[in-house]
């Protein structure tokens, strides 16, 4: 089964329950959903029924949905599509990395598989989006990533992986101090509420807020 023979609440939801734990996140339940979609926990039901129905999920009661392989299948091909289009939008439209998110959850249900593979080869098959995600493949492969957080970082070098596309206010702000996916920054100290980095021999503060959604690799060894 493919991404377009389901609906788009369909696509929805099993993008939801895969990208939930894409970064170590825990399993996405009914109540989540409901949250997440603005919706009732009888309607998640509803949809979530159809899902186990149609072999996308598995569903146990009072545990989290668990996806198929046919269901993680379509999940990875909406996740592609998002994050090709994103990086469309950013690379070939001009649009800041703070607002292609809304626009690729609109346009990612209208694109064929084909449109999205003519993208793909357009823009030279990039392997991440411009918040530093994954792309996966047409085959569905998707790089997966061991990251910490700038949160949660120890003192020393490392390089930024991933911002979350979560805020887009929150975007906005680590663009301005520099923050952006391959950057090389060095984290000098950090409290509760804050982080201080250098990057590129400017002492920057990241508040403890926006530093949650930074996600960082340990720097390249040198010599």
């Amino acid at each position: 089964m493919r991404a377009g023979e389901v609906s788009e609440v369909s696509q929805d939801y099993l993008k939801a329950i895969w990208s939930a734990q894409e970064w170590g996140g825990d399993p996405m339940t009914a109540t989540e959903l409901a949250n997440r979609f603005g919706t009732t926990k009888a309607n998640v039901s509803e949809v979530l029924k159809r899902l186990d129905e149609l072999d996308l999920i598995t569903r146990v009661p009072y545990r989290p949905p668990v996806l198929t392989e046919q269901g993680k299948g379509i999940a990875l091909s909406m996740v592609r599509r998002h994050r090709l289009i994103e990086t469309f939008l950013v690379e070939s439209l001009g649009y800041g990395w703070d607002e292609v998110h809304d626009e690729a959850e609109i346009l990612e249900h209208a694109a064929s598989d084909r449109l999205i593979d003519r993208i793909d080869a357009f823009l030279g098959h990039p392997t991440s989006d411009p918040h530093g995600d994954p792309i996966p493949g047409a085959d569905g492969a998707v790089d997966s990533h061991t990251p910490t957080l700038l949160a949660e970082a120890a003192a020393g070098p490392y390089a930024v992986l991933r911002v979350s596309d979560a805020d887009p206010v929150v975007l906005g702000k680590l663009a301005e101090a520099g923050v952006l996916p391959d950057v090389a920054l060095e984290v000098l100290d950090r409290t509760d509420d804050e982080v201080t980095v250098d990057i590129g021999g400017t002492r920057q503060t990241i508040a403890a807020a926006l530093a949650a959604a930074v996600y960082l690799r340990a720097a390249a060894a040198t010599g």
